[in-house]
């Protein structure tokens, strides 16, 4: 069951990164290139209230 937990949790946020950060994967990838991301601090900030979003309708879940 947790594994199952943790899959859902990963797509989630790699759906935020990719919605309002455009980061394709936060997988490490080992090259800065590709590991280190400049974002504008409205694109943070929308991406944290989505992972608010988130956990608030988890929580309303269980």
């Amino acid at each position: 069951m947790a594994k199952q937990t943790d899959k859902i949790l990963d797509h989630q946020l790699e759906q935020i990164a990719l919605d309002h950060l455009f980061i394709e994967t936060l997988e490490t990838r080992n090259r800065d290139q590709l590991d280190f991301h400049e974002v504008s601090v409205w694109a943070v900030k929308s991406a944290l209230m989505a992972a608010y979003q988130a956990g608030l309708q988890a929580a309303k879940r269980d």
